[in-house]
């Protein structure tokens, strides 16, 4: 057989010879090397599905690169973040002026807040609402999460548990005669009663709260969200405000909690969020960081799978807290931090996720100035 196979091999050496001499004939031809194809796009990261029984964290961190004409106030808005959150994600960035080409960090992995999954969970230090629609039988649990800004440290959201007693579609704003006292002294004076329109800061869309003075609502200032800006009402983006409205019944319970530090269990990694605290927040932290992370290690979620073996790297937690970025990262894989873990995030486009809540509109967005402002005098 390999005498056979040897005989075949030298008939064919003649053409082979033919070939590569043809070849070789060939004018040269320059190879353009194929051009680098562009970063997935993104997908909205405001819906999940969420393993109540096992899990506590939902989305992913992704990356994008900054264009000429972008702020961190643009890319978060484009991403459903809050300005506060993209800010926090991304130390040394210049909020108004990011360099075109700089990587910029997509904080879209959230530890949801300890907190009964029902109704409206609003978690103040993350200034981020979640909303656990009722699943019906044999259907997963889904979450809703939005950015939202709250009240400025005199005007301070409260905490504790309410619920939507109304809901009203192109609202008029009555504003309470301390707010109007506090627009008059700054000789900006109110009018009784604020007519619907695109100038009303309660926006098109308003959820009434069994705590009278207080509501989830629209805004007329988008960059606001994700600040203290407000008189202690909860604001969302114009665009995020409509689908609350549309999909909250009248009746749903709405709990608001203050948790700057997270732990929540994914697969079989623990994970740490970390916001920073606010000013107000007189608490201390260290006591209840501790007594957070007995929870999650004692808790049913802890016995599944593999987690019962894993072990508390302290140097992750140490940075965390140390350095609040609103990230998620795993705090049980050795030798972790969070410049490898962000290093495997997912890259992807900066343009409007696909499904977004946002059309990309732009027209009424503000200058840095008046975002800023916002802070210190605002109508609310």
């Amino acid at each position: 057989m390999d005498k056979i196979i040897a005989t075949r091999f030298h008939c064919l050496l003649p053409v082979i010879f033919a070939f590569l001499s043809a070849c070789q004939s060939l004018p040269q031809q320059t190879v353009t090397p194929p051009v680098s194809a562009l970063p997935p796009i993104a997908v909205a990261s405001h819906e999940f599905i969420v393993d109540s029984a096992h899990d506590d964290v939902i989305g992913a961190i992704q990356i994008v690169t900054a264009n000429q004409e972008d702020t961190l106030s643009d890319i978060a808005r484009r991403f459903n973040l809050g300005y506060e959150e993209i800010v926090n994600a991304n130390p040394g960035v210049d909020p108004w002026l990011p360099k075109a080409g700089a990587e910029i960090v997509i904080p879209t992995q959230f530890v949801l807040p300890d907190a009964p999954r029902q109704g409206i969970v609003i978690n103040l230090a993350a200034m981020r609402l979640f909303y656990y629609p009722k699943a019906k039988a044999g259907e997963p649990q889904r979450v809703i999460t939005h950015p939202v800004g709250i009240g400025r440290v005199e005007w301070k959201t409260p905490e504790g548990v309410t619920r939507v007693v109304a809901k009203k579609a192109n609202p008029s704003w009555t504003p309470t005669a301390s707010i109007r006292k506090e627009h008059a002294k700054n000789g900006n004076p109110l009018p009784a009663i604020v007519p619907p329109g695109p100038d009303n800061p309660m926006g098109t869309h308003v959820l009434k709260l069994d705590w009278p003075s207080y509501a989830i609502h629209g805004t007329d200032k988008p960059p606001s969200i994700g600040l203290r800006g407000s008189h202690g009402c909860l604001r969302m983006y114009p665009e995020d405000i409509i689908g609350i409205y549309n999909g909250v019944p009248v009746g749903t319970p709405v709990r608001i909690v203050n948790q700057p530090r997270l732990f929540g269990w994914r697969g079989g990694d623990l994970y740490l969020q970390t916001y920073p605290v606010l000013e107000d927040d007189k608490r201390n932290q260290g006591k209840l960081l501790i007594q957070s992370l007995t929870t999650a290690r004692t808790s049913a979620k802890a016995k599944h799978g593999t987690r019962p073996r894993v072990e508390i790297q302290q140097a992750i937690i140490g940075e965390a807290i140390r350095a609040p970025h609103a990230i998620s990262i795993p705090v049980t894989q050795p030798g972790m931090t969070l410049h490898h873990y962000l290093e495997r995030a997912k890259r992807v486009q900066n343009a409007l996720p696909f499904n977004a809540t946002w059309d990309g509109d732009m027209s009424r967005q503000l200058t840095a100035s008046e975002v800023l402002k916002m802070t210190s005098k605002e109508a609310d």
